[in-house]
């Protein structure tokens, strides 16, 4: 059975689903999606290089964990979900911190198009990578890799650089956002 993306109207409501292995392209449609920075209890976090087999950005360095809510699955949900089938742990304390996150980038053809609401948890335990979404891990402190990020040039995937220019440098102390601030098809 194909995993379906939800797609959207530039207001962020659902206007149908699609194939997720047929969406991305060069007219990618906007869909739904999430990003994750995932904590550890010292307050670093995992930074993941995409899977050199993925058709999206193969090979980037980015934050812990990206991926798409099935029609109907809240984005905590599909949070916990996605981290444990992509890291083989559990994520606890997933707490919604830009729920209005957007961006559009482009490589080799294929473009990335999506409302993609930003999330932080906290992990602990051994990891247990899935090799068919992430080639490497690296833990670092946050500070110094958003330090790296905003002020070094540091190379990593265009919606990590955008994503950490909005997140606040102490990110384990970040404010949860209101729900009500997602697209209305993640509400």
């Amino acid at each position: 059975m194909p995993e379906l993306v939800v797609l959207l109207d530039e207001e962020g409501e659902a206007v149908g689903t699609a194939d997720k292995a047929l969406v991305h392209h060069a007219r990618t449609p906007l869909h739904l999606a999430f990003s994750c920075y995932l904590l550890d209890p010292e307050g670093n976090v995992l930074l993941t290089q995409r899977a050199l087999g993925k058709r999206t950005f193969p090979g980037v360095w980015t934050n812990s964990c990206c991926g798409h809510p099935a029609p109907g699955e809240r984005l905590d949900d599909a949070v916990r979900r996605r981290v444990e089938q992509e890291l083989g742990v559990v994520a606890t304390d997933v707490r919604l911190v830009l729920p209005g996150f957007r961006y559009r980038a482009e490589q080799a053809g294929i473009v990335e198009n999506e409302m993609c609401p930003v999330h932080v948890a906290v992990v602990e335990g051994p990891l247990s990578v899935d090799p068919a979404e992430v080639e490497q891990v690296r833990w670092e402190p946050w500070r110094d890799f958003r330090e790296s990020v905003l002020t070094s040039g540091r190379q990593v995937s265009p919606w990590c650089r955008e994503q950490v220019e909005q997140l606040p440098a102490d990110l384990a102390g970040a404010a949860t956002a209101s729900a009500q601030r997602l697209p209305p098809a993640a509400r």
